[in-house]
């Protein structure tokens, strides 16, 4: 149970969200959404943090401790718009006696759809195509013409086998890719039997087998720079690496080298280490398919999220615990 009841709570929204999603906030609360959609200063987050109930942060908001100690006594919730909540220090959150909650699982179909895409995308050259089309340098079609690679018969390697994970696993299975994944603990053996996934307890012996990586893990102290220049120097030379997931689970300036060295053979990548700033050296490989961070870019999937974030609302307006609160040691 929460402690107090909060019958129309003060609720803060930084970022624009679906019309139908801020028009019933509206409804329900005493609610002030961002319909400007730029992104909150410091200073603007730091006093809706004074003046709110709850405050409802997207991953461009970074909640920090110091911010947190600035925080108002009235500010009881912080209601996160997506799964994601590497940007809010838990710990601080915990110690102010502020509940944390996420929007898990609404975006999982989503995100994994841009994964297969960028898995077929990378190696069958299709941004490279694309651009000839456009350039109006394409000659036609010839027998040596855009040649790229076969998806079928390829070793996926999944780091990570949560919801999306195992979502990537499904749709993979359809175009022929053999399923390998790493993750903290096994999957039931009815799961792995389902996705014909073999399980490798050990990741950089997973490294060293598979012809296609792709990342599924949250950003947190374990997984920082998890696929870093050493476990790079691992991967075979005619492998493609996928990343949807968090830009800091992998090494940009490792990544990097090893592309334009030809230690690797491409890369799809749809999250950034200092995004929105991407590396120059990266936009001049031809060999990688970019993507604004729009894995989860779908009208359905962020209508469901602003969804989770009202039913989470309620709950706690309600003297109830919320049904996606995040604990502290959230992975």
């Amino acid at each position: 149970m929460v402690e107090r009841r909060c019958p129309h709570p003060k609720v803060i929204v930084t970022r624009e969200l679906p019309d139908a999603v801020m028009t019933r906030l509206e409804d329900l609360f005493d609610a002030t959404n961002n319909r400007g959609d730029a992104p909150m200063p410091r200073e603007a987050l730091a006093a809706a943090m004074r003046e709110a109930d709850v405050l409802v942060p997207a991953v461009t908001d970074t909640i920090d401790a110091a911010l947190i100690a600035q925080a108002g006594e009235r500010l009881r919730l912080i209601a996160n718009f997506g799964a994601g909540v590497n940007h809010i220090d838990l710990k601080a959150a915990r110690a102010r006696g502020i509940i944390v909650t996420n929007t898990p699982g609404v975006l999982s179909e989503d995100t994994a759809d841009m994964t297969m895409a960028l898995i077929l995308s990378v190696p069958r050259r299709l941004a490279e195509g694309e651009k000839l089309v456009r350039s109006g340098e394409w000659k036609g079609w010839s027998p040596g013409g855009m040649l790229g690679y076969r998806i079928g018969g390829k070793a996926l390697g999944i780091v990570g086998m949560g919801r999306i994970g195992q979502a990537v696993a499904r749709r993979a299975r359809a175009f022929g890719l053999s399923i390998h994944y790493h993750n903290r603990h096994r999957l039931p053996k009815v799961v792995e039997a389902e996705l014909h996934a073999e399980w490798h307890p050990n990741l950089d012996e997973l490294l060293g087998a598979v012809d296609i990586l792709t990342l599924h893990t949250p950003l947190n102290a374990d997984s920082r720079d998890l696929i870093d220049r050493r476990r790079i120097a691992l991967l075979r030379p005619h492998v493609f690496v996928i990343n949807a997931s968090r830009g800091g689970i992998l090494d940009e300036d490792a990544l990097v080298e090893a592309l334009e060295a030809g230690r690797l053979a491409g890369a799809g990548l749809d999250v950034w280490r200092h995004e929105p700033e991407i590396d120059p050296r990266l936009l001049a490989l031809p060999n990688v398919v970019m993507t604004p961070h729009m894995g989860s870019a779908t009208y359905e999937g962020r209508v469901a999220s602003g969804e989770r974030v009202i039913q989470n609302i309620r709950m706690w307006a309600d003297g109830h615990r919320p049904p996606d609160q995040v604990l502290e040691g959230w992975a």
